[in-house]
């Protein structure tokens, strides 16, 4: 009930498109002021000719407006003058007579006024507040279709992500075929391992990123490509633990040769470290070391054999370690541990600003 009311309140005034029709209700609504204040007349004090007049107007005023209210203003003071203000039934203008018109102008006047502006201020009240709702539409809008847009845009990233790591697997595996029509041992043996690192590529593209398209920070994304590496090894007896520093994030020109790093030591560890078992334990460490970050790979496995010399190995992934570690201004040592083998990599960090500043630049393999 209370809304319907405050409803019909917005509604104010009324009969806004049909005026005649509210002129019409004003003159009957300021004639039957009229016939009650002449049945009651013997019953009001003298004095008072305006008593059911004024509410007439006021009504009149706050249900069809200024031009109605002021319109009844005039219907009833004249009928107020002629038939109520002495001398009765006539417009004589006398000195009292001047006192009570100006007095009764005077209040009608400020009761129209008021009404008025009380009725333009809920009017802008009301505008106000459909364009309140129409914002609030259109930011749900504009937020359903962000929200739309985002899902899209991340289907597509995901998809994009999914179709370059496919493309890359695909080259690594036509590679592999191609290597079954050549007899030259040397050059199967190269095909292969560019096979394989292709492939590594197309797995570190696929995690480097969030489905959202957020690169994600080295302890999330390290963890998954170590299990990719350990699940497509064949030895589900190796173990690896990674001990990764949270928040530490590279751009992708340093965290993409950062991880074919890694993985051509665990890749190494396993073929060569683990190659007379099924088993073994691989650790691998990420943390900032002051102004560095240092990754460390550890294996227990047969150790590196006698006389190895890192800066002479000949094999695709150790050239393409180095490669990656100088282009990456990095310090990279393998060498023997107790037991087993060890990789460290140590990156400036200012190689993010570097390559920050350098958009064209891409990890020379």
């Amino acid at each position: 009930m209370r809304a319907g009311l405050k409803h019909r309140m917005e509604q104010l005034p009324l009969l806004a498109d049909r005026r005649w029709s509210a002129y019409l209700l004003v003159f009957l609504l300021s004639v039957l002021a009229w016939a009650v204040r002449l049945i009651l007349d013997n019953v009001f004090p003298p004095g008072f000719p305006y008593l059911t007049f004024f509410p007439a107007v006021i009504l009149s005023s706050f249900l069809f407006g200024r031009g109605p209210g002021t319109v009844s203003a005039i219907i009833c003071g004249l009928l107020a003058w002629y038939f109520f203000i002495p001398p009765a039934y006539s417009l004589g203008l006398q000195r009292g007579t001047a006192v009570a018109l100006v007095f009764y102008v005077g209040v009608v006047s400020v009761d129209i006024a008021l009404i008025h502006w009380m009725q333009r201020a809920n009017k802008r009240l009301l505008a106000e507040r459909e364009r309140n709702r129409q914002l609030a539409e259109e930011r749900g809008y504009l937020a359903e279709e962000r929200g739309r847009l985002a899902e899209q845009t991340e289907l597509l990233f995901s998809e994009l992500q999914h179709r370059v790591s496919n493309n890359l697997q695909m080259v690594g595996a036509v590679l592999t075929l191609q290597k079954r029509g050549i007899s030259d041992s040397t050059a199967r043996q190269a095909l292969e391992d560019a096979s394989s690192k292709l492939q590594m590529i197309g797995r570190i593209q696929r995690q480097l990123y969030s489905t959202s398209g957020e690169q994600v920070t080295l302890d999330v994304f390290l963890p998954d490509l170590m299990n990719d590496l350990i699940a497509a090894s064949g030895k589900p007896g190796v173990i690896c633990s990674i001990n990764a520093e949270p928040g530490i994030m590279l751009p992708p020109d340093a965290a993409i040769p950062l991880a074919l790093i890694m993985a051509e030591a665990v890749a190494n560890a396993i073929e060569h470290g683990f190659a007379e078992r099924e088993f073994g334990c691989i650790a691998i460490t990420l943390g900032r070391r002051g102004s560095q970050i240092e990754l460390s790979v550890h294996d227990d496995g047969q150790g590196l054999p006698a006389g190895f010399d890192f800066t002479q190995a000949s094999s695709l992934g150790l050239k393409v370690a180095r490669t990656l570690a100088s282009n990456l201004g990095a310090t990279l040592i393998i060498e023997s541990a107790d037991p087993g083998t060890r990789l460290t990599l140590v990156v400036p960090t200012a190689i993010q600003e570097c390559l920050t500043t350098s958009p064209n630049h891409s990890p020379t393999l």
